[in-house]
Parts: C-alpha cells; structure tokens; sequence
C-alpha cells in the first residue's frame, strides 16, 4: 500500500486507494486548466419571483471574496447571496447562484474575471447542497512519466479504480487551504473553547508558502500581539484578518465577538474542516486495514439514497448479522453507500471494526460530543452527519500525450475532483493540488 507525505498526512491524508505508478505532474498551471461546470438542482422559474437566478462564471476567485465583491457591487448583505457549494479558487467555475434584486441591476454589473449570464426569476433561492455534481475538464501538466510510461500507468490506476468501484472519498485539500492549511486547526482550537488560539491560528501563525508580505506580518503579530498596530501593517489583500484584527483593536480579549464578525460559512468552514480532518484520519484507517469501501460489513452505517442517486446523509441504517445480504445487495446496486462520521453534538457512531477506528480517531483527539455545542459563538455548533466512504465517478475519460494529461468525469456534489486526481498524481506537497 502506498501512504502519503507529510503534507498530506497532516489533513489525514495518510494513504492511497491504488498503488500504481504516481505519474506525477502539475494541476491548475493556468486557470484554465482547471474547468468546473455546476449540475444543478434548479429553482423553477417563477415570474415575478423575489430572487433572480443567473449563471455566475468566475476565474480565479475564492468563494468568500466573490461573494463578498458581489454583495459589495450590488449594495446588499453577503448573506442574501446564495449559493449551493463553494468551488476551487485556481479554476474558472460555473454555477448558480441566487439574488434578492431584479435581473437587469445584476446583468449590470461589470466585474473583473466575473461572467453573469442566463438570469431567470424564481420564488426561491438557493441553499447549500441545491447542486447533484460536478463536471470537471482537468488537465495535468509537466507530468514525470511521458509518452507510452504515462498512458501505462494513468491505464493502470484507472483500471484499480474500476475494480475499487471508486475512489475513496477523501476531503480535499481546499477543505483545509493549500497554501495555508489550518482552517482545519482553527475549527480544533474553537471547539477546544481556547478562541484566542483559534483567532492567532487564523490571523498570525506565518507559513512558508505564503506570500513574503503576508508571512512577515503574521510573524509580526504573532511576537508582538498588537492588534492595534497590526492594522498599520497588514497588508489589504487580508481582508478577513484585518476584520478580526479590527476588532480584537477596538474590543480587547473579545475573541468571540472576532470570529463573529466573519462571513457566517466561513465561521462554520473552521468546524466543518476540524470534523472533514477526522473524517480523513478514519478513512485512511480503513483503507489501511484493508476494509472495503464498497461492500459493508458488520456494524457499518450505510446511507440509503434521494431519487438523484444520492446519499441521504442523516439517517443512516446499521448493518448486523440479520441485514447484511440485503445492505451488501443495495450497496452493490448503488442504492445504499457504506458512510464514516462526521462528528458532532448528535452523531451516532459505527459498531464493529469501522466503529473501533471512529472511537480510536476521537479519543487520540480528546473529544466529546459536547465540544460540538459552541455556545459563544453559535454559527460554530455542529450536531455532526455522516459521509460517504466511497467516491463515485462518472464519465471517467482521459487522453495522455507527452508529458499532460486531459480528464474528463462527474462527480456527486460533495466529492472532491483532487481527491480523485492524487491516486493519479501521488505526489508529495500540498501546492501540487
């Protein structure tokens, strides 16, 4: 089995699914190698509707400053911007989002790298999760293998996948940064209740891939914890730091009340990123065990699926001795998937050997389901769900030639395209994905 660096190791991505050849290579050299087009659930038309729905084409952009740039240029709040998933910043991107405003103010806008087209009104706007997949054209430069050796090995990892019948499901790295990797670590200290830790975490805690200006004011900050001062320095690209800072400056030692004043998806992205890292920790011991991620065993939680073929993830049904043929049956008909917790305040746990390595992952960190309930900051609270072990591709083509390779495939909403591209690539450093 190959395991993973340390990088990766250190967002719990500690092995892989295939051990063919890693064939090594660049994603996103350029936006335009990384193409993402939205399948979504849409709102139905609905004339003279409070909301306008419009296609919304971005290059470049990170989730919370599009909409933040969109809420700014259309004078309303961030919170009234909806949309149905956050999608890669080294991308052009395509999806649906949803405006309280009628269509001619937002097909006015005029933004950089921003594209706004097929508006339509609807009675509804939409919510996180209004999506079915994704539709990926990704191409992989400046690979290690060329020519025949390339196409051998992007053959035989495809073809362990096929016999995997996925891939598993791992967060990605953009759950976690990929230049700074530590909103993960930022979700562990809030829920610890240490909201200072969490603050300096976010806002100092300089890291050696980062841009020079940043790095050095963090690193100022982190030595001399003047917020005051910070504010002089920080550099204006920081727009959320700055916010904290701004506020630890006016309101000394209120942490809290700093984290607050974040987008509300971001606060909840901290917590969210903390239960996504345990998630991985425990897939990875799965796969290292050797456990199936397509057929259940005893004590599994399966997920039973939604008339798009997707997993319900609240709900799931245990397996035991007395089910097992059936559950297997529904699994392998792609009408039920094994799942792993993601843990909060409500969740049930797995028996069995999936539910040894759910309790071994949350005692190794300390955790109780209490920790979950974040009562000074509320958007931070998470009562936990369940996910999918198994990632599901569909469409999968590729087309190798010299030293790049052009993939094409749908994944379920909540997949992550770099999660199936690292059993391709297997390489080393975060910034690769």
């Amino acid at each position: 089995m190959k395991t993973s660096g340390a990088e990766e190791a250190a967002i719990g991505l500690e092995v892989y699914g295939t051990d063919a050849p890693g064939i090594g290579g660049r994603l996103k050299r350029s936006p335009e190698d990384f193409l993402v087009e939205e399948v979504s659930a849409y709102p139905p038309r609905f004339d003279g509707g409070p909301f306008t729905i419009a296609k919304v084409t971005a290059q470049n952009w990170e989730m919370n400053r599009l909409v933040r740039q969109l809420s700014k240029s259309l004078g309303i709040a961030r919170e009234r911007i909806g949309f149905a998933g956050t999608k890669d910043k080294r991308a052009i991107t395509s999806q649906l989002m949803s405006f309280p405003v009628p269509s001619d103010r937002l097909m006015q806008l005029s933004l950089h790298q921003i594209a706004i087209s097929d508006p339509y009104p609807a009675k509804r706007g939409i919510t996180i999760g209004d999506l079915v997949g994704n539709a990926f054209t990704i191409r992989v430069t400046e690979t290690e293998l060329h020519d025949d050796a390339l196409s051998t090995a992007v053959a035989d990892t495809t073809e362990q996948l096929e016999a995997l019948n996925g891939f598993p499901n791992f967060f990605g790295v953009q759950r976690f940064g990929a230049v700074r990797p530590i909103t993960h670590e930022v979700g562990k200290w809030i829920v610890k209740g240490d909201l200072e830790k969490a603050v300096m975490t976010y806002a100092a805690n300089p890291l050696p891939n980062e841009r020079e200006e940043s790095r050095e004011a963090r690193k100022r900050l982190q030595e001399e914890g003047d917020f005051e001062q910070a504010l002089s320095y920080y550099p204006k690209i920081m727009t959320f730091e700055r916010t904290l800072i701004g506020h630890l400056s006016r309101n000394p030692g209120d942490h809290a009340g700093a984290i607050s004043t974040l987008p509300s998806n971001l606060q909840m992205m901290f917590v969210h990123a903390y239960q996504s890292f345990l998630f991985n920790r425990m897939l990875s011991e799965r796969v290292r065990r050797g456990i199936p991620l397509d057929r259940p065993v005893e004590g599994d939680v399966v997920l039973p699926v939604d008339r798009n073929g997707l997993p319900q993830h609240d709900g799931g049904v245990p397996v035991t001795a007395v089910n097992l043929d059936l559950v297997e049956k529904q699994v392998r008909q792609g009408r039920a998937f094994i799942s792993g917790v993601l843990f909060g305040t409500e969740s049930v746990l797995a028996e069995g050997e999936m539910g040894e390595i759910e309790r071994a992952v949350i005692e190794a960190e300390g955790l109780s389901k209490e920790d979950f309930m974040v009562p000074l900051i509320h958007q931070c609270s998470s009562k936990g769900t369940r996910r999918e072990l198994l990632g599901i591709v569909k469409d999968l083509k590729s087309t190798a030639r010299e030293d790049e390779v052009t993939f094409t495939f749908i994944l379920n909403k909540g997949c992550y395209a770099t999660s199936l591209l690292r059993e391709y690539l297997k390489k080393e450093g975060l910034m690769d994905y």
